[in-house]
């Protein structure tokens, strides 16, 4: 008998040695134990019929269908793949011995030693010899490349089995013999892999042959893996073949193998579907969002540039406080809307970086840029109405005060001249003397000083009424009707009064009689009479003031006037002393009185009368001007409320703006301790909002009181409410920025102390705080980070090669963000369009295109239907009906930058 292995192992110059030496054993445990050998035969037959019948043939007797090398040569064929040398086909021995040492030497030449293997005892048919051959070529190739965490390949089959079975009770695979027998292991297998197989709950542990036939059963029916032991031979044997039991489980072994691939490609896939459906989702949702935002702010802005004049002050109020419920009601939801639109924006590009996407590119006119045109248009629409209401409401005001004093001096006025036509029309009669006829002139001289005294009124009436057509009064015409009438009755008046005077001046020709103490009386008297009257109307006279300085002039005035009062006094007691005279010289020369006095209608009483009333009309005046003080003084603290209230405010926000800035800046510890640390930084400026909602409040009393200017503050509401928007809007920015290098920590695997190193070469640089890195800054951190980017050709590519990554848009300026994502991309790994074809063309069964059946049976159901959905047909000349282009999907779903 030649020995073969010493022949091969001297031909091959000692080549290495063999991987499995344990296993030189084989034919002294043939010797020991005639059930292992039964249970070989069984196992061996089926593993090759298990390979031969792809070939379409299959041996009855291992010793005897081998004898003659063809069929072993086939074997070796069809499980290497490889061809081997023509074979002999002559019957002779020599021919035979040839044709067992052709594979003899293919399996020598795959490194195997052969011990105490030669091709005679094959064509011999030596049954221990066939055994060994065959069991060695099962072990070079179906079990050697088994290998789990650098095992060798029985270790590697064992580690495999426990790590499959370990969730399973009743089973503890610690060899290849006994831990077998009930049965138990090898449904855990089957059902690891394919839990629809097998009822595993209702297997006993107590029924070895029942659970070792039902895994033997479904193995061959639904796994294709033949039968290879039987129940009873193991259960009756003390210690089961171990080469069987190893032969048999490598069949499943290789048999999951393949699914194993498919699963991890499908998972894969999955994970990258599943990125790409959450982004989609995310970009539907920012779409939404901006359209509603924008269709909000598209509604609210003509409502904002609505003009139409109300007709009092009242009204806009109204569309005051209509705008105050817009603007502390409806408005702050929408601030909060688009400050998640940005961060949405902001973290959908961070999770498309992170996943080798393509950016994001919102529909047109959704930018963020859009976003912040469309509400900076709206911000200025909203100052421009605040601004238009506050001026008509200044307006309307004013209106309303003049009208009421137009109507007011009207009044007076109409008062005055009725009965003044009938008075300058009424005829003397024939029998009027002398005296009459002097006293008559010398009244309608006095009517015509009380018709010349009563022109400024009437021109005041005309101002007025100018005023109110310029200032656009809604009720213009009738001031304008009533301004004309009093005009014309006026005009009328002064020619009745020209008239009249003429007719009473041709009579005075013939008169001569002149009662000079009369005359002397009405002189004084009528002037007298229209200063009370005068005085009269000034007590009563409105007034609108907009602070203490302007009520306090009109104070100062009043107390002039009060001063006037005792002079005033002495001339009424002097014109009262002429009066009495007239009775005391009539009475002197005997002179009978026929009426009052001829030359006034005023009486003593008259002038008494108004006396009294302007002293009554005094201290109404006094109490007047003194209520408009309170007022004043009480719209002064108003003020100061508001200001102060508005000076803590406005030094809160600047200091937290300022705060926030170097926090941003400044930030230590880890990534989730900066995060609790914003938040509740956040917390606490939004547990400031009752601040903001108390000065809300003294700006609704100040607009409610028409208080319109505030010398005390340089801040407005509307300042403070842009201010505070803002600096809540940082802080979300700045929470939103740490989420998203979470984000990418997490998705890349960068440690903290990568973070931290990179933050603090970032924050070297960054000299002036502002958060960003021109290009030179950027190159220099770069440097500092071991990037040769220095001032040559080679360093300028290289630099701007970077650039074009993390500043796309030609900027200048890099933000952190856009410098972790580059260090991230750069340092870690990720998935790319290669690694998803190979996935899929896994489970395509290496095809360039796959199926809809294909994609059903392998992917979840919504993630088989995204890709068909999605998947282009398939074109090339290998193309079968329904083939899709899985090629192209691939690529597509990274975009350009991963071709």
């Amino acid at each position: 008998m030649v020995d073969y292995h010493a022949a091969n192992n001297q031909a091959s110059g000692g080549g290495p040695q063999t991987y499995m030496e344990q296993e030189n054993d084989w034919d002294r445990d043939l010797l020991l134990d005639p059930a292992w050998e039964k249970q070989q035969r069984k196992t061996f037959t089926a593993w090759c019929n298990s390979h031969l019948r792809k070939a379409g043939t299959q041996i009855e007797n291992i010793e005897e269908d081998f004898r003659d090398g063809l069929k072993l040569m086939l074997l070796l064929e069809v499980i290497s793949g490889e061809r081997l040398p023509k074979p002999e086909r002559g019957k002779m021995r020599v021919h035979k011995i040839n044709n067992v040492n052709k594979a003899l030497d293919f399996i020598a030449s795959k490194g195997v030693k052969l011990v105490s293997i030669g091709a005679e005892e094959i064509v011999d048919g030596n049954a221990k010899m066939t055994l060994g051959m065959i069991w060695t070529i099962i072990l070079r190739f179906a079990i050697q490349d088994i290998s789990v965490e650098e095992t060798s390949a029985k270790e590697g089959l064992l580690l495999w089995c426990q790590r499959k079975t370990a969730p399973y009770k009743n089973v503890n695979v610690q060899n290849f013999h006994i831990s077998w027998k009930d049965g138990l292991a090898f449904n855990a297998l089957i059902h690891r892999h394919r839990p629809d197989l097998i009822d595993y709950d209702s297997l006993r542990k107590d029924d070895p042959v029942t659970n070792l036939n039902n895994a033997f059963e479904v193995a061959e029916k639904h796994l294709d893996i033949p039968k290879m032991l039987d129940a009873e031979d193991i259960v009756n044997t003390a210690r089961p073949d171990e080469k069987a039991i190893m032969t048999y489980v490598s069949s499943f072994y290789h048999a999951f193998s393949g699914a194993q691939k498919a699963e991890t490609a499908a998972n894969r896939i999955c994970k990258v579907l599943a990125v790409n459906q959450e982004n989609e989702q995310m970009m539907e949702d920012y779409e939404k969002l901006a359209s509603d935002l924008l269709e909000w702010i598209r509604r609210t802005i003509p409502w904002l540039q609505n003009r139409t004049q109300e007709k009092t002050v009242n009204d806009m109020q109204a569309k005051q406080e209509d705008f105050r419920d817009y603007r502390c009601v409806h408005k702050p939801p929408k601030v909060q809307e688009k400050c998640q639109l940005e961060i949405s924006f902001n973290t959908l590009q961070t999770k498309l970086r992170l996943s080798n996407r393509p950016a994001f590119m919102p529909s047109e006119g959704r930018m963020v840029s859009n976003i912040n045109g469309a509400w900076h248009t709206l911000e200025g629409a909203e100052k421009g109405y605040e601004e238009w209401i506050l001026s008509e409401i200044r307006r309307l005001e004013r209106l309303e005060h003049l009208a009421e004093k137009f109507h007011q001096k009207a009044a007076i006025h109409e008062a005055w001249t009725d009965g003044k036509e009938a008075m300058l029309t009424q005829k003397e009669p024939d029998t009027t003397t002398l005296s009459e006829i002097k006293a008559l002139l010398r009244k309608h001289e006095a009517f015509e000083s009380d018709l010349a005294a009563h022109q400024d009124r009437v021109e005041q009436i005309a101002a007025i009424a100018q005023e109110l057509n310029e200032l656009d009064y809604y009720d213009s015409a009738n001031v304008n009707a009533r301004c004309q009438k009093i005009c014309d009755q006026w005009n009328v008046l002064g020619a009745l009064t020209q008239s009249r005077k003429e007719s009473l001046k041709n009579k005075e020709k013939q008169l001569e009689s002149i009662d000079e103490l009369y005359l002397e009386y009405a002189k004084r008297a009528a002037p007298f009479n229209n200063w009370m009257e005068s005085a009269m109307e000034d007590l009563q006279d409105m007034f609108i003031v907009h602070n203490i300085e302007e009520i306090q002039g009109l104070i100062a005035a009043h107390e002039q006037f009060k001063a006037t009062l005792t002079e005033a006094n002495e001339e009424r007691k002097a014109i009262q002393a002429i009066q009495a005279n007239v009775p005391k010289i009539a009475q002197s020369n005997n002179i009978t009185l026929t009426g009052s006095n001829p030359y006034t209608t005023i009486t003593s009483e008259n002038i008494d009368e108004k006396w009294a009333k302007v002293f009554e009309l005094v201290p109404r005046r006094d109490t007047a001007l003194q209520d408009e003080l309170n007022k004043q003084n009480s719209n002064d603290e108003l003020r100061a409320k508001f200001a102060s209230q508005a000076n803590k405010v406005g030094a809160y926000i600047k200091a937290k703006m300022e705060e926030i800035g170097r926090i941003s800046i400044e930030m230590n510890g880890t990534l989730e301790d900066q995060l609790t640390n914003l938040k509740d930084y956040q917390d606490s400026i939004v547990s400031y909002t009752p601040e903001i909602n108390t000065l809300e409040g003294y700006h609704q009393l100040i607009q409610e009181a028409l208080v319109f200017d505030n010398k005390y503050t340089p801040y407005t509401m509307e300042h403070l409410r842009v201010s505070w928007e803002q600096l809540l809007t940082t802080i979300a920015r700045t929470i939103n920025e740490v989420e998203n290098q979470i984000l990418t920590r997490d998705a890349k695997g960068i440690s903290q102390e990568q973070l931290y190193e990179y933050r603090t070469s970032f924050n070297h640089f960054d000299k002036d705080h502002s958060g960003a890195l021109m290009a030179e800054e950027f190159k220099a951190c770069l440097i500092s980070l071991g990037y040769d980017v220095e001032n040559d050709k080679q360093g300028d590519a290289e630099f701007g090669r970077i650039m074009s990554i993390v500043d796309p848009n030609g900027t200048g300026a890099v933000t952190f963000q856009a410098f972790i994502d580059f260090m991230s991309r750069e340092t870690t790994d990720t998935d790319t369009a290669d690694q998803v074809i190979a996935s899929f063309k896994i489970l395509a069964g290496d095809k360039n295109f796959i199926t809809a059946e294909e994609l059903r049976r392998e992917l979840p159901p919504d993630q088989a239907e995204y890709c068909i959905a999605r998947m282009a047909p398939y074109t090339g000349p290998d193309a079968v009906a329904g083939a899709l282009d899985y090629m192209s999907f691939s690529t597509a779903l990274y975009g350009e930058s991963d071709l």
